[in-house]
C-alpha cells in the first residue's frame, strides 16, 4: 500500500523536543517487553539523544506521513557486526501507521540514503521486531545480507541482521 506520502526529514536542533516526546512513546512500547521504569518525573530516560546534534556520525530523522508527524529513526555508525557501516539505532512508527508497509518504505529509504552495510539489532524478547526487520531486509532486494540470530561480536545474544545498500559508493 503505497498511497501515503512519506517524508523523512533530518531533525534540526530546534526539533529536539519533538524527538524527545516521540522517544517517550517508543520507550513506553518497549517497557512492556523490557520492563523499563519511569524516573521521578514520570519520564523514560534515553541517554544518547543529545549526541545526535553533537556527533557528526549520528543522524536523527523525523518521519511525516501525509504531512503529519508519524515517527522517527535514529541512525549512527555504532555497529557490532564486522561488515557494518551504519546502524538503525532506534526506529519508531506510530501504531496507527503500522502494518501498512510504511515502516518498510522508510527503512528502505534510509538504506538508500547512506551507501554501505547496514545493521539492525533487536532485543531477544522482541520477536515482532525480529520478524519485521527480517521481512524489511528480504523485501529490500539486496543479494548481500546476513542474519545473526544469536548476535555477533559485542552484540552476542541479541539478534542482528545486516544488509548491503543498493546504492553502494564506488
Amino acid at each position: 500500500m503505497d498511497s501515503e506520502h512519506i517524508e523523512i526529514i533530518e531533525a534540526s536542533i530546534d526539533q529536539v523536543s519533538v524527538l524527545r516526546n516521540l522517544l517517550q512513546l517508543y520507550v513506553y512500547d518497549f517497557s512492556e517487553i523490557e520492563g523499563f521504569e519511569l524516573n521521578d518525573h514520570g519520564l523514560f530516560r534515553y541517554r544518547y539523544l543529545d549526541h545526535y546534534w553533537t556527533d557528526e556520525d549520528r543522524h536523527p530523522f523525523l518521519i511525516y506521513i501525509d504531512g503529519t508527524l508519524g515517527g522517527f529513526a535514529l541512525v549512527n555508525t555504532v555497529t557490532f557486526a564486522e561488515e557494518s557501516d551504519f546502524n538503525i539505532a532506534e526506529f519508531f512508527i506510530l501504531r496507527k501507521y503500522r502494518r501498512k508497509g510504511i515502516g518498510t518504505r522508510v527503512a528502505h529509504h534510509l538504506f538508500d540514503m547512506f551507501p554501505g552495510w547496514w545493521e539492525v539489532r533487536q532485543t531477544t524478547l522482541n520477536v515482532a521486531a525480529q520478524d519485521f526487520w527480517r521481512n524489511v531486509i528480504a523485501a529490500y532486494g539486496s543479494d548481500e545480507f546476513n542474519d545473526y540470530p544469536n548476535g555477533t561480536g559485542a552484540s552476542m545474544n541479541r539478534p542482528l541482521q545486516t544488509v548491503l545498500s543498493r546504492t553502494v559508493a564506488d
